[in-house]
């Protein structure tokens, strides 16, 4: 029986791998996050405060059957360079804790993403190989898989970098989350009779993209974790797109006219629909607050970016790694879960 710790257990990375995990069998999962969770039977939940050494300590200390820590946790911060601090404290935290009480340890997995490449600081070669050379810092990103690197020398157990590009899922309270940005930006507009209209410029329009599936990304986690050793991986679905070709399939799906591009910024358009969404929440008996489902923020970011972004992902396929999901096809399938579970209306 493997014994996994997951931490940053509520976000769609994690809950994804969780639900990947409990599915495999062999496997039982300790969730760790801030808030906690609901215990099931395969499955107990954690509330850790990673930025408090001594509580992070205190309450892993138990935890001796541990045998791999997938971290997938994360804390936003306004700029790059305040992003290194909290998160690489987090994770040091988390191995100081574990590492001395697990005995049986084997593998750490750590989350990554195309921030390693510069991806985030504008246009950057692609495809992003593996081996392509680091740039300036801050990057926590970097940082994080330099002190794996060194903590591991001389360890009896491994490591892993799992470098996934945008992460589509379906989950509440992400600050990342692409297809909840347009699947509630869609059905606003739905709601004020208006098309849908691209929000980012025409340079990307037309850039070439790709996604990452979040439970494609829980099956490449766990095969890193078990057949590979001190490897770092580009994960992706496996196809590219481009927003004009995507974006009037997402409308067709919403039942929406498409307008051309018209550039604008969703955090500050969508500031003042709160009140919107609370009537369109008693009409269509919707679930989920406001709060819980704006990534505005986030949404300007990716629809922002006029230069090509993806890697190549063939050093998976190589090691053995064949998994892959059309992209389109993801979108449309976490828009009916979205539906579902009454997080933006039905037809």
């Amino acid at each position: 029986m493997n014994t996994a710790l997951v931490v940053g257990a509520n976000g769609v990375i994690g809950g994804n791998l969780i639900s990947h995990l409990s599915a495999l069998g062999g496997w039982s999962v300790v969730g760790l996050s801030r808030r906690g969770g609901q215990d099931t039977e395969s499955v107990r939940y954690l509330s850790v405060d990673l930025l408090d050494p001594a509580g992070t300590r205190a309450k892993l200390s138990g935890l001796t059957e541990i045998t791999h820590v997938f971290y997938a946790a994360y804390q936003d911060k306004p700029t790059w360079a305040e992003l290194v601090p909290p998160n690489l404290a987090m994770l040091v935290n988390v191995v100081d804790a574990i590492e001395p009480v697990a005995a049986n340890l084997r593998h750490v997995s750590l989350m990554q993403g195309y921030k390693v490449y510069g991806a985030h600081l504008g246009p950057f070669k692609t495809p992003a190989r593996e081996t392509d050379a680091g740039h300036m810092p801050p990057e926590f990103n970097a940082d994080q898989q330099a002190f794996l690197e060194r903590r591991q020398l001389g360890k009896s157990w491994t490591w892993s970098a799992i470098r996934p590009s945008v992460v589509g899922g379906a989950a509440l309270g992400n600050p990342m989350n692409l297809a909840m940005v347009i699947a509630v930006y869609a059905s606003i507009s739905k709601e004020l009779g208006l098309p849908l209209r691209f929000p980012g410029g025409l340079g990307a329009y037309d850039s070439l993209l790709e996604m990452t599936d979040a439970s494609l990304l829980a099956k490449a986690t766990v095969w890193a974790a078990t057949e590979t050793a001190n490897e770092a991986f580009n994960i992706a679905n496996g196809d590219l797109f481009r927003w004009s070709e995507l974006w009037p399939k997402i409308a067709r799906y919403f039942d929406l006219e498409v307008a051309p591009p018209l550039r604008m910024s969703l955090d500050t358009v969508m500031a003042d629909k709160e009140p919107l969404w609370q009537a369109m929440t008693a009409k269509y008996d919707l679930k989920p607050s406001y709060a819980d489902v704006s990534s505005w923020a986030f949404g300007d970011f990716v629809f922002s970016w006029d230069y090509d972004m993806f890697a190549d992902t063939s050093k998976s396929h190589r090691a053995g790694f064949h998994e892959y999901v059309q992209t389109e096809a993801m979108f449309l399938r976490i828009f009916d879960e979205f539906r579902e579970q009454r997080v933006i209306p039905g037809r």
